[in-house]
């Protein structure tokens, strides 16, 4: 590790290059949409929380982990709202337009609830 600190002028001042370290945690995880929805949602109304986990090189961690919650709590919210009203099978055949409807209303509504219970907290 280089602890020596250069310098670059700007105007009449001389200012330090300062860079982070990398974040590592889980590099090769893509990032999903609940992940994305949660660091704009840090970025925008949380810039305290933001920046120490930014620092403290925590943030990747916290978006991931966030996003893998998100995830999986999707799975089982949407599993248990087809088992409570369960959609026939037929209906994807018979009318697909209504089928598509009732599904993207059991979307929003799981996705209502991990939004206010992982992202916009």
């Amino acid at each position: 590790m280089n602890n020596k600190i250069t310098y670059h002028k700007v105007g009449d001042y001389y200012l330090p290059n300062l860079y982070l370290e990398k974040d590592e945690y889980e590099k090769d995880y893509q990032i999903g949409k609940y992940g994305h929805l949660r660091l704009e949602y840090l970025k925008t109304h949380k810039k305290v929380e933001y920046t120490i986990m930014f620092m403290d090189k925590t943030l990747r961690k916290h978006i991931v982990d966030t996003d893998k919650q998100a995830k999986e709590r999707f799975e089982t919210l949407m599993a248990q709202m087809l088992e409570k009203n369960p959609i026939d099978e037929t209906l994807k055949n018979t009318d697909t337009l209504k089928w598509v409807g009732l599904m993207n209303n059991y979307k929003h509504t799981v996705e209502e609830i991990i939004f206010k219970e992982l992202i916009y907290i």
